[in-house]
Protein backbone atom coordinates (compact mmCIF):
# COMPACT_ATOMS: atom_id res chain seq x y z
CA UNK A 1 0.00 0.00 0.00
CA UNK A 2 1.13 3.33 -1.10
CA UNK A 3 0.79 6.32 0.91
CA UNK A 4 1.69 10.17 0.89
CA UNK A 5 3.20 12.00 3.55
CA UNK A 6 3.43 15.65 3.87
CA UNK A 7 4.96 18.20 6.41
CA UNK A 8 4.86 22.30 5.97
CA UNK A 9 3.99 23.18 9.09
CA UNK A 10 7.40 25.08 9.72
CA UNK A 11 10.48 26.23 7.31
CA UNK A 12 10.39 22.77 6.00
CA UNK A 13 8.79 21.17 3.40
CA UNK A 14 8.72 17.71 3.86
CA UNK A 15 7.13 15.09 0.96
CA UNK A 16 7.44 11.65 0.83
CA UNK A 17 6.43 8.27 -0.65
CA UNK A 18 6.13 5.09 1.70
CA UNK A 19 5.07 1.57 0.66
CA UNK A 20 3.75 -0.68 3.63
CA UNK A 21 5.68 1.67 5.83
CA UNK A 22 9.01 1.92 3.82
CA UNK A 23 9.87 5.48 2.57
CA UNK A 24 10.54 4.89 -1.06
CA UNK A 25 11.28 8.26 -2.69
CA UNK A 26 11.90 11.62 -0.34
CA UNK A 27 12.66 15.19 -0.28
CA UNK A 28 12.93 18.05 2.87
CA UNK A 29 14.44 21.22 2.25
CA UNK A 30 13.98 24.90 3.52
CA UNK A 31 10.93 26.24 1.70
CA UNK A 32 9.95 29.38 4.31
CA UNK A 33 6.82 30.60 2.54
CA UNK A 34 7.86 29.50 -0.58
CA UNK A 35 5.46 25.48 0.34
CA UNK A 36 2.64 26.82 -1.80
CA UNK A 37 4.87 27.03 -4.92
CA UNK A 38 7.02 23.49 -4.50
CA UNK A 39 4.44 21.24 -2.37
CA UNK A 40 2.25 19.59 -6.05
CA UNK A 41 5.67 19.91 -7.84
CA UNK A 42 7.53 17.76 -5.49
CA UNK A 43 4.81 15.52 -4.77
CA UNK A 44 4.34 15.02 -8.54
CA UNK A 45 8.22 14.40 -9.35
CA UNK A 46 8.28 11.87 -6.74
CA UNK A 47 5.26 9.96 -8.09
CA UNK A 48 6.95 9.81 -11.58
CA UNK A 49 10.13 8.95 -10.14
CA UNK A 50 8.55 5.48 -8.54
CA UNK A 51 6.51 5.28 -12.10
CA UNK A 52 3.66 5.72 -9.61
CA UNK A 53 0.05 7.80 -10.43
CA UNK A 54 -2.48 9.13 -7.56
CA UNK A 55 -4.55 6.52 -8.27
CA UNK A 56 -1.82 3.90 -7.26
CA UNK A 57 -2.05 5.76 -3.52
CA UNK A 58 -4.27 3.88 -0.41
CA UNK A 59 -3.58 7.02 2.12
CA UNK A 60 -2.52 10.57 2.97
CA UNK A 61 -0.91 11.31 6.20
CA UNK A 62 -0.24 15.10 6.63
CA UNK A 63 0.57 17.74 9.46
CA UNK A 64 -2.08 19.74 10.74
CA UNK A 65 -0.46 21.81 12.89
CA UNK A 66 0.21 23.89 14.46
CA UNK A 67 2.92 26.42 12.89
CA UNK A 68 3.11 28.83 9.96
CA UNK A 69 -0.52 29.78 8.19
CA UNK A 70 0.45 29.57 5.12
CA UNK A 71 2.30 26.36 5.48
CA UNK A 72 -0.18 24.40 7.60
CA UNK A 73 -3.17 25.61 5.19
CA UNK A 74 -1.14 24.50 1.94
CA UNK A 75 -0.25 21.12 2.88
CA UNK A 76 -3.67 20.70 4.62
CA UNK A 77 -5.41 21.83 1.21
CA UNK A 78 -3.50 19.78 -1.09
CA UNK A 79 -4.19 16.41 1.19
CA UNK A 80 -7.62 17.31 1.35
CA UNK A 81 -7.87 17.80 -2.27
CA UNK A 82 -5.98 14.65 -3.02
CA UNK A 83 -7.79 12.17 -0.40
CA UNK A 84 -11.73 13.37 -1.91
CA UNK A 85 -10.32 13.19 -5.76
CA UNK A 86 -9.14 9.80 -5.08
CA UNK A 87 -11.58 8.64 -2.14
CA UNK A 88 -8.39 7.53 0.16
CA UNK A 89 -8.20 7.58 3.93
CA UNK A 90 -7.19 10.97 5.22
CA UNK A 91 -4.88 11.08 8.43
CA UNK A 92 -4.57 14.31 10.43
CA UNK A 93 -1.63 14.31 12.44
CA UNK A 94 0.22 17.22 14.94
CA UNK A 95 2.98 18.85 13.92
CA UNK A 96 4.33 18.77 17.37
CA UNK A 97 4.09 14.99 17.53
CA UNK A 98 6.20 14.27 14.14
CA UNK A 99 8.87 15.93 15.70
CA UNK A 100 9.42 13.29 18.60
CA UNK A 101 11.66 10.71 19.89
CA UNK A 102 9.90 7.53 19.28
CA UNK A 103 12.44 6.10 22.00
CA UNK A 104 11.79 8.68 25.00
CA UNK A 105 9.77 11.24 26.31
CA UNK A 106 9.53 14.24 24.03
CA UNK A 107 9.20 18.19 24.78
CA UNK A 108 8.16 18.42 20.84
CA UNK A 109 8.24 23.01 20.40
CA UNK A 110 8.49 24.83 17.65
CA UNK A 111 8.22 28.59 17.40
CA UNK A 112 5.03 30.89 18.30
CA UNK A 113 6.45 34.17 18.06
CA UNK A 114 6.39 36.88 20.63
CA UNK A 115 8.64 35.43 22.91
CA UNK A 116 5.92 32.43 22.93
CA UNK A 117 6.40 28.42 22.25
CA UNK A 118 4.37 25.78 20.64
CA UNK A 119 4.59 23.19 22.82
CA UNK A 120 3.39 19.44 23.27
CA UNK A 121 4.76 16.16 25.09
CA UNK A 122 4.97 12.92 24.05
CA UNK A 123 5.95 9.77 25.05
CA UNK A 124 5.54 7.25 22.48
CA UNK A 125 1.73 6.99 21.21
CA UNK A 126 0.92 8.79 24.81
CA UNK A 127 0.15 12.77 24.76
CA UNK A 128 1.40 13.71 27.90
CA UNK A 129 0.80 17.63 27.47
CA UNK A 130 -1.79 18.33 24.58
CA UNK A 131 -0.28 21.01 22.32
CA UNK A 132 -0.83 24.56 23.12
CA UNK A 133 1.06 27.91 23.32
CA UNK A 134 3.29 28.65 26.81
CA UNK A 135 5.39 31.26 27.13
CA UNK A 136 9.24 30.86 26.51
CA UNK A 137 10.04 31.24 30.13
CA UNK A 138 7.13 28.61 30.81
CA UNK A 139 8.65 26.40 28.43
CA UNK A 140 12.55 26.29 29.24
CA UNK A 141 11.16 25.90 33.26
CA UNK A 142 8.93 22.65 31.84
CA UNK A 143 12.46 21.46 30.29
CA UNK A 144 14.20 22.31 33.75
CA UNK A 145 11.92 20.46 35.74
CA UNK A 146 12.26 17.00 33.22
CA UNK A 147 16.05 16.48 32.31
CA UNK A 148 15.68 13.38 30.80
CA UNK A 149 12.89 14.20 28.01
CA UNK A 150 14.13 14.79 24.42
CA UNK A 151 13.73 18.34 22.98
CA UNK A 152 12.82 18.44 19.67
CA UNK A 153 12.48 21.10 17.05
CA UNK A 154 14.11 24.18 15.63
CA UNK A 155 14.64 25.29 19.10
CA UNK A 156 17.91 27.65 18.36
CA UNK A 157 15.06 30.76 19.11
CA UNK A 158 15.46 29.11 22.93
CA UNK A 159 19.40 29.38 22.40
CA UNK A 160 18.91 25.47 22.93
CA UNK A 161 20.81 22.64 21.02
CA UNK A 162 18.92 21.29 18.01
CA UNK A 163 18.79 17.30 18.47
CA UNK A 164 17.56 16.88 15.08
CA UNK A 165 14.01 14.72 14.28
CA UNK A 166 13.24 12.81 11.57
CA UNK A 167 9.43 14.55 10.91
CA UNK A 168 8.63 11.95 7.70
CA UNK A 169 9.92 9.06 9.42
CA UNK A 170 7.08 9.86 12.31
CA UNK A 171 4.39 10.58 9.33
CA UNK A 172 5.16 7.02 8.07
CA UNK A 173 3.85 5.45 11.49
CA UNK A 174 1.26 7.90 12.14
CA UNK A 175 -1.71 5.84 10.10
CA UNK A 176 -3.42 5.08 13.28
CA UNK A 177 -6.88 5.19 14.11
CA UNK A 178 -6.80 8.52 16.61
CA UNK A 179 -5.25 10.19 13.98
CA UNK A 180 -8.27 9.09 11.14
CA UNK A 181 -10.19 12.34 9.36
CA UNK A 182 -13.94 10.94 9.02
CA UNK A 183 -14.69 13.64 6.74
CA UNK A 184 -11.35 14.85 5.11
CA UNK A 185 -13.17 17.61 3.52
CA UNK A 186 -14.47 18.73 6.64
CA UNK A 187 -10.78 19.03 7.94
CA UNK A 188 -9.32 22.13 9.94
CA UNK A 189 -5.94 23.02 10.42
CA UNK A 190 -5.16 23.72 14.21
CA UNK A 191 -3.73 26.93 14.80
CA UNK A 192 -4.26 27.29 18.45
CA UNK A 193 -3.53 31.24 18.42
CA UNK A 194 -7.07 32.20 18.06
CA UNK A 195 -7.96 30.91 21.69
CA UNK A 196 -4.21 32.88 23.08
CA UNK A 197 -4.84 36.08 25.21
CA UNK A 198 -2.24 38.26 23.59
Amino acid sequence: MYSVLIDSSNTDLAVAISNDHTIIAKTQYEAWQKQSEYLVYELDKLLKGKKLTRKDISYIVVSKGPGSYTGVRIALSVAKVMAFAICCPLYLVSSLEVEKDESKPSICLMNARSKRSYIGVYDGEKILMEDTIKTNEEVLSYIKEHPSYAVRGDVSYLELKNEGMDVLSNLNHADIERNLCKEPLAAKPVYLKDNYPV
